[in-house]
């Protein structure tokens, strides 16, 4: 089965140039598509104490507002590839598209938290069938040679649009109500729609002519992913003596297990096993996990922390974290560039322990101190890890596989993330002994905080190690091009990896 990333066939449509009219359409329509996915995905963050004083709920209710979009993202997404892949990219773009919307229609007037997780995890749905479609679009609509001049500008698009995301959401949340986050995905997914039905092109891959969608596969990890995080978030919350946490935990293993099972045995897997083989992509993907889980976790926190013991407003709290995207996207080009020549082994060592120096000086945020004593040194230290970290990991990630299986590798890479932070936001919270309404007693929520920072930041220097060990520098192809003479780009931290030579 295809990848959501995997490279198009050369389809009749494979013609259009960068620079030219219809091909600035057809990368605007995909990148406002892919930044209504991005810009939510980081504004519901800015809204979480917003929507907890207004619907009274504890730190459970809103650690599934988060998770309920990850989940079904996270499980959907490589078999929402699939789809696009046989029956039409851009069909489930612009399907995806309208989904997305309703579903924020739907989060915009929830009247309470349960309707809100539900139109959350709809929410997750739409993104799982246009995400992996906008990058595909661009795949089978551009020529060879200008392929990778759109992806770049892609996912140098992508990253405002993430930068953009929790300073608009901030913004709305201070000067109207946290629901207008929702709401301005409306007439953002309408233009979307327009475009893509006036100016892109329809494709579809030959190679997926008579095969099968894995789709018992996504059904397993889904629900298997859906059973674990209830039972991470419910189970400390004071429900381990209850029944339902400790089956759904139990359920939700045994399911994972059953879907390893599956695809082991399945003709055309959801996720070829077959490429864990390789001790260097199992290695970048253990070091992706351990190192996004830590970022997931405090990250879900640090909004709250800002707002409910800082005195932030949510537009300084959107605000604040500025830096740490301006610094990522100033430098990552630079730091693919030194890993083309040196080896990603260097900084996928160095970078994780930066980032978890980072996280460990946000133990200095309380209720004293300015910005630039106490965020702005965690935020730069942070940027700078983060800088030095992701271009090497994606594309050691994507060199480990097959050149055939690029595309599944790269989606592969982007699910262990999503897998990796969804778990945290449910598991860190507890560890950190924030539960129940701790978030409205400031200084609970900040020792736990605190603690969180520490945990966090002593897992991504873990995962710093762990690449230092495992990691290794490839050797260079006897005529090989020379390392200097290109680098790997990668898209935003929200979007999907994709390797491209710029």
């Amino acid at each position: 089965m295809k990848s959501p990333q995997t490279p198009a066939a050369e389809p009749a449509s494979a013609g259009l140039r960068y620079g030219t009219g219809p091909g600035r359409w057809v990368l605007a329509a995909t990148v406002l598509g892919s930044a209504l996915a991005s810009i939510d995905a980081t504004v519901v963050g800015i809204a979480l104490p917003a929507i907890g004083r207004d619907f009274g709920v504890g730190l459970s209710a809103l650690q599934w507002v988060v998770t309920a979009y990850t989940l079904t993202l996270a499980g959907l997404l490589l078999v929402a590839g699939s789809l696009g892949d046989h029956y039409g990219r851009k069909r489930f773009f612009v399907i995806g598209v309208i989904w997305f919307a309703v579903a924020s229609g739907l989060c915009g007037v929830a009247p309470d938290a349960p309707t809100l997780i539900v139109a959350r995890a709809l929410q997750g749905v739409g993104a799982a069938l246009l995400t992996p479609g906008s990058l595909a679009i661009l795949e089978a609509s551009f020529t060879p040679e200008d392929r990778g001049k759109a992806i770049g500008a892609w996912s140098g698009l992508s990253g405002v649009a993430s930068a953009i995301g929790p300073f608009l959401g901030g913004w709305l949340v201070q000067a109207v109500s946290w629901r207008l986050i929702f709401a301005i995905n409306l007439p953002l997914a309408a233009l979307v729609v327009v475009l893509a039905q006036r100016h892109v092109p329809e494709s579809r891959d030959p190679a997926t002519v008579g095969t099968r969608i894995d789709v018992t596969g996504g059904a397993l990890v889904t629900l298997g992913l859906v059973g674990l995080t209830y039972g991470l978030i419910e189970g400390p919350s004071g429900h381990w003596g209850e029944p339902g946490p400790l089956t759904a935990l139990i359920g939700g293993v045994l399911l994972l297990v059953a879907f390893v099972g599956w695809e082991r045995r399945v003709p055309a897997p959801m996720l070829p096993l077959s490429l864990f083989s390789s001790r260097q992509f199992s290695a970048t993907n253990a070091v992706t996990f351990v190192l996004y889980g830590a970022l997931g976790g405090v990250l879900f926190l640090l909004p709250i922390q800002l707002q409910e013991v800082s005195g932030y407003t949510a537009l300084q709290a959107g605000i604040s974290l500025l830096p740490l995207t301006a610094v990522t996207l100033a430098l990552s080009a630079r730091s693919g560039a030194l890993a083309a020549r040196i080896g990603p082994r260097l900084q996928m060592s160095v970078g994780p322990c930066l980032v978890g120096l980072g996280l460990m000086l946000l133990v200095q945020v309380d209720a004293t101190g300015t910005y630039a004593t106490q965020v702005l040194p965690a935020v730069l230290v942070f940027g700078l890890g983060l800088a030095a970290t992701v271009a090497p990991l994606t594309a050691t990630a994507l060199a480990a596989a097959p050149a055939s299986q690029a595309g599944v590798a790269s989606a592969v890479n982007n699910d262990v993330a999503r897998t990796a932070s969804l778990i945290a936001v449910a598991v860190l919270p507890a560890i950190a002994g924030i539960t129940g309404a701790a978030y409205l007693h400031p200084a609970v929520f900040s020792h736990g905080f605190h603690r969180a920072s520490l945990v966090s930041g002593a897992l991504c220097v873990l995962s710093g190690l762990m690449a230092a060990v495992l990691i290794r520098n490839p050797r260079p192809a006897a005529g090989a091009q020379a390392p200097s003479e290109a680098y790997f780009s990668h898209c935003a931290l929200d979007a999907p990896p994709q390797r491209t030579r710029v």
